[in-house]
């Protein structure tokens, strides 16, 4: 193994690998002559060391004291559970991986739940609630005293837990808890209030939403808290958190910044106090997403505690900024990358959905246009066999009727006509005699089957057409005065043209074809 050329460094420990790391760093001789060197010095670099330059010596008795002195010691490594799961994806050895930031919690705000016992339980515990009650009342009343007398006190002599103010301990024991907007809203209003008009815009919600809000912005979140018994924050918030250029440097968009703050007597603030591990006032701490460590995790890349200059405050956030900006920057644009892939994805989803509509339309059209062209090819046919067979039946029923025709009768008693016929049966001019109880719908038959008559093919075997109703298709009019004469089966010639005259037969015109014309 020692006298090959290649060498599979997976053989060695972690240990080995160290020590062959510290080895070539010094000596800088190749690795495939270094491990044979240093298995035979035991893995001591030292002694692996002195062998390279002072020259290697058969002194085997040396080489196994050192070896029995000094054992290679092994690195002690400490763990949790949680980063051993967030380390399972790491294959680089531990020792070049960069330390982790601790995750920052978040903080949802416990709200009171007051219970109230009823029915008889109520009454039982009423004597200790009521002494509750009071023993709280005069314990308020004698705080008050004393904080009142302490207040003229200098600060070194007066007690730290009673706090410096009468303000401070009313805000630490008479603070409700509240909805997380009210109670930025009543932080930004002592604010305010305190140091008048600032620069500074806080946060309108409370820290889960304001760390939600920096996770997907993908900025920092700067947590100010604040305790208004300690001697240094009204120091920290006039000197350094108002200053110009911690306001300027807060407020540029460019640092990309999230301000959050909260006063430790109030719940929430307190609890997140607790959970950042706040041990000393003023506090600060910087917050964001932290990509190399987690696709989701916010990570706490710094911490300023107690009073500083604004040039230190400054630094200890552009330092935090600094280093983990470009990962932000990373995230970011692969979060437009995937909101350009996305938005790429939906154009091109709506622009097939579009088309593919168009195409159903397309062809929802081709099809009712099928269908109309289909329905009208059958409603042609129909009619057409309809007008057919209605041909049919008016030819059987012109050969039946030209049979029932009466012939012209003598001069005496006749009625003597002229008619002009319609174009439909040839015109011209015909000038017939009719009986004078001839009626009307005779004269119409006359008209309709004189080309039959005229011939004089009749055909005797004819019969009528059942369910078949004739209808003629033109009328007849007097001329002076004009007069449309129906076919009437009542009335008779000699009633409406007496001894005779002229007539005028003419074809009707369908409503259609008047359109047309």
């Amino acid at each position: 193994m020692a006298d090959g050329v290649d060498f599979d460094l997976g053989q060695l420990s972690s240990q080995q690998q160290e020590t062959l790391q510290q080895y070539t760093d010094v000596t800088g001789q190749e690795i495939k002559d270094a491990v044979p060197l240093l298995e035979r010095s035991q893995w001591n670099v030292q002694i692996a060391i002195a062998k390279f330059f002072d020259g290697e010596g058969p002194d085997l008795v040396a080489e196994a004291q050192a070896a029995q002195n000094n054992p290679p010691l092994t690195a002690a490594t400490y763990e949790n559970l949680h980063e051993s799961f967030l380390d399972a994806d790491d294959d680089r050895p531990r020792r070049m991986r960069s330390p982790r930031t601790e995750v920052a919690p978040r903080v949802v705000p416990h709200q009171p739940v007051n219970i109230r016992p009823r029915g008889l339980f109520s009454i039982f515990l009423a004597p200790f609630s009521t002494t509750w009650h009071l023993t709280r009342g005069v314990m308020g009343v004698f705080g008050r005293i004393l904080a009142f007398f302490f207040a003229f006190l200098p600060a070194s002599f007066r007690p730290r837990y009673l706090g410096t103010t009468i303000r401070g301990l009313r805000q630490a024991h008479g603070r409700s808890a509240t909805l997380p907007q009210e109670a930025a809203r009543r932080f930004r209003r002592e604010f305010e209030e305190a140091y008048g008009t600032h620069g500074l815009t806080f946060f309108e919600g409370g820290h889960a939403q304001a760390l939600d809000t920096a996770k997907w912005d993908l900025k920092f979140l700067l947590m100010v808290l604040i305790s208004p018994e300690h001697d240094d924050t009204d120091a920290f918030i006039r000197n350094t958190l108002l200053s110009p250029d911690v306001v300027n440097y807060i407020s540029d968009p460019s640092n990309n910044i999230i301000l959050w703050g909260g006063n430790v007597a109030d719940p929430e603030a307190h609890q997140v106090a607790n959970e950042y591990s706040c041990v000393e006032y003023p506090f600060s701490c910087l917050v964001c997403l932290t990509p190399k460590e987690g696709s989701t995790r916010m990570g706490i890349v710094k911490r300023l505690a107690g009073p500083m200059t604004p040039a230190a405050y400054i630094a200890g956030l552009q330092d935090a900024i600094t280093k983990y900006s470009p990962d932000l920057n990373r995230a970011r644009a692969e979060r437009a990358a995937q909101e350009l892939a996305r938005n790429l994805r939906n154009e091109q989803d709506s622009a097939y959905e579009r088309s593919l509509a168009r195409d159903r339309e397309r062809a929802r059209q081709k099809r009712e246009a099928e269908a109309a062209a289909a329905a009208a090819e059958k409603r042609a046919l129909e009619e057409a066999e309809k007008a057919a067979r209605q041909e049919e039946l008016r030819r059987q029923w012109r050969k039946w009727r030209a049979t029932t025709v009466a012939s012209e009768p003598e001069a005496k008693d006749a009625v003597r006509l002229a008619l002009n016929m319609p174009a439909s049966a040839g015109g011209g001019r015909v000038i017939r005699r009719f009986a004078s109880n001839t009626t009307l719908e005779e004269l119409y038959a006359f008209v309709e089957c004189y080309d039959l008559l005229q011939e004089g093919s009749l055909d005797e075997k004819a019969t009528e057409p059942e369910g078949y109703e004739h209808k003629y298709g033109f009328q007849i009019a007097s001329m002076l005065p004009r007069e449309t004469l129906e076919p009437s089966k009542t009335v008779t010639i000699g009633q409406k043209m007496g001894r005779g005259g002229s007539l005028v037969a003419e074809d009707l015109v369908d409503d259609d074809d008047q359109e047309e014309k």
